[in-house]
């Protein structure tokens, strides 16, 4: 969309002829907003004229000759009013164009959260996965304006953007041009023509042509506009050379007159006018057919889009169910491997331990043993002792003439006996003691191998499921026009603007801000503007950005302006733009 056409066309083409082709290669019905835009041989941008040969025009000559689809009208209320999706994509790149150029204001944090309705609107839902690979770092998002006033790098503005680009998940492109449109669309710039104007005491002023009517705006501010005039209120239009006037629909009001620098720039006023006023008085009235049928192709189309929408959604969470459920079962699949290793451990600290008890009880059995034969050998040690204190008793008897050698032998044989007894009553306990250590040795061993047949009897861990599949113009005129222009001044253009069969006159003036309207979109942007309050660097801010914080002060936006500057009568307004 946002490219470059290239057509051929004969020396007779017209301006219409040629705009149709253009309408038809982009698939547009609504034609009524849009023009073809060109640089004149004089350098001034102007509106290529429908009912003149395009040959005819100051096309400045160069091949091949170039020219701008633009918007020329603006809708009220791009959400009521738009209908074509293809209308509303060519509205969001004029518009995203003219907000990044500068040439409509627009603060710092509307300007971030509009950045992240534009990558929306190019990129779709947020990928956690793009996050790695810098998705933002050759796209155009902000102002320059913006950048200078804030001490960030575009590392830093892209992380912020990305931030608020992941707000909007689940949104689909074509509602992220519409958001992005219904916040720019409550700039006080928006859709306004400029033009250099003078009133009757030679005043420096500025002229705003809108889809609402026409607005008086003092020359060093184009936010605020002084006085407005509703296109209801206006019944003809003219003008004579360098001098338009306008007629009130109330004619007890004087004319309200001023002065333009140039002819052609008068010219340029006029056919502005005459398309908005037109657009203002359709919107009032009931859709003619052709506008009915679009609407209701249109609501089939977005009616398609929204089960298209259900689906993929409903998709999207029986994925994402699929995946909560893969992750499930994969911590359940960890848990059961980390228990299966627990019990592996285990097994093989029973093992190593029924081993050392093993280990333990063969030893005892070893030592055991040794007692017993130390036992043995102590008793065998006895008994020769007995068998020789019987030996003594009797060669005692037999020896009365030794006795006391005898007895003193015998006093030191029944010492030793008594040692002996004692060491073998010593050996006695310490073989019970043995004995009982070893009995308790093969308690536990048996415990050991009850528990190690349990362990090994117990049901192997299953099998982890796997998953299921799952803008300021000026008027233009022709060859012949600019070759005459000295005998057009005398010759007055004029047009009757009608205001009967409307619904209602002044029902914009009951608006409010999409901001205002919208909870979350305040919150919104609160939340930008203290995110950047840190950041702002105060010497940097323009003359629009003091008028912006002004009005914020006072508690003014685009609508409660508008309501003020159009109180009173005409007559009243005419007078104050006069004095000014």
């Amino acid at each position: 969309m946002d490219a470059e056409l290239e057509f051929s066309f004969h020396q007779n083409t017209t301006g219409k002829q040629l705009f149709d082709q253009v309408v038809r290669t982009v698939g547009l019905r609504e034609v009524w907003y849009f023009g073809l835009q060109f640089v004149d041989s004089k350098g001034f941008p102007a509106w290529l004229k429908f009912e003149k040969k395009v040959t005819a025009q100051e096309v400045k000559k160069e091949s091949p000759l170039q020219f701008k689809f633009r918007a020329k009208y603006y809708p009220e209320d791009v959400s009521e009013e738009l209908i074509q999706d293809v209308t509303q994509k060519l509205f969001f790149l004029q518009v995203k164009d003219g907000i990044l150029s500068d040439e409509v204001y627009c603060p710092p944090e509307s300007a971030v959260l509009l950045a992240s309705y534009a990558v929306q609107s190019k990129f779709g839902e947020y990928n956690k996965e793009s996050e790695q690979t810098s998705y933002l770092a050759n796209e155009r998002l902000l102002p320059k304006r913006v950048l200078d006033q804030h001490k960030l790098s575009k590392e830093q503005w892209e992380k912020r953007i990305q931030v608020w680009h992941e707000e909007h998940r689940s949104m689909l492109k074509e509602d992220a041009m519409l958001e992005y449109l219904k916040i720019g669309q409550d700039l006080e710039m928006y859709g306004v023509n400029y033009f250099e104007i003078k009133n009757r005491k030679g005043t420096d002023l500025w002229l705003g042509v809108d889809a609402l009517g026409l607005n008086i705006y003092e020359k060093d501010d184009r936010l605020t506009p002084k006085i407005g005039f509703p296109w209801s209120e206006i019944r003809n239009i003219s003008f004579n050379d360098r001098k338009f006037v306008i007629k009130p629909l109330d004619k007890k009001a004087p004319d309200f007159v001023f002065y333009a620098p140039r002819l052609r720039i008068n010219k340029g006023i006029l056919q502005l006018c005459m398309g908005n006023h037109e657009l203002y008085m359709r919107r009032r009235k009931a859709d003619t057919i052709e506008v009915q049928q679009m609407k209701a192709q249109a609501r089939e189309e977005k009616h398609a889009r929204q089960m298209e929408r259900t689906q993929l959604e409903n998709e999207k969470k029986k994925r994402e169910a699929m995946e909560k459920e893969k992750e499930q079962m994969e911590k359940e699949k960890l848990a059961l491997m980390t228990r299966l290793t627990q019990f592996e451990e285990t097994t093989k600290r029973a093992e190593k331990e029924l081993e050392e008890q093993l280990e333990r009880a063969r030893r005892l059995e070893e030592e055991r043993k040794k007692v017993e034969m130390e036992a043995a050998r102590l008793e065998a040690e006895r008994l020769e002792a007995l068998r020789a204190k019987d030996e003594l008793a009797r060669q005692a008897e037999d020896q009365i003439k030794s006795q006391e050698n005898m007895a003193a032998e015998l006093a030191e044989y029944t010492a030793k006996i008594a040692l002996l007894e004692e060491a073998k009553r010593l050996k006695d306990e310490e073989a019970d003691t043995w004995h009982s250590r070893a009995i308790e040795v093969q308690e536990d061993l048996l415990k050991t191998k009850e528990e190690l047949h349990s362990v090994m009897a117990a049901p192997p861990a299953p099998a982890p499921a796997s998953s299921p599949p799952s803008s300021s113009s000026s008027g233009s005129e022709s060859d012949h026009e600019e070759s005459h222009e000295n005998s057009e001044e005398n010759s007055t253009y004029s047009a009757e603007l009608t205001s009967q069969g409307i619904d209602d006159h002044r029902q914009e003036e009951e608006r409010v801000t999409e901001a205002e309207k919208n909870e979350r979109l305040q919150k919104q942007l609160l939340a930008l503007s203290s995110e950047l309050a840190d950041a702002r660097d105060d010497s940097k801010k323009t003359q629009n950005d003091l008028l912006h914080t002004e009005n914020m002060r006072a508690g003014r936006d685009k609508y409660k302006t508008l309501r003020q500057i159009r109180q009173g009568n005409t007559k009243q307004r005419v007078d104050e733009f006069e004095s000014l």
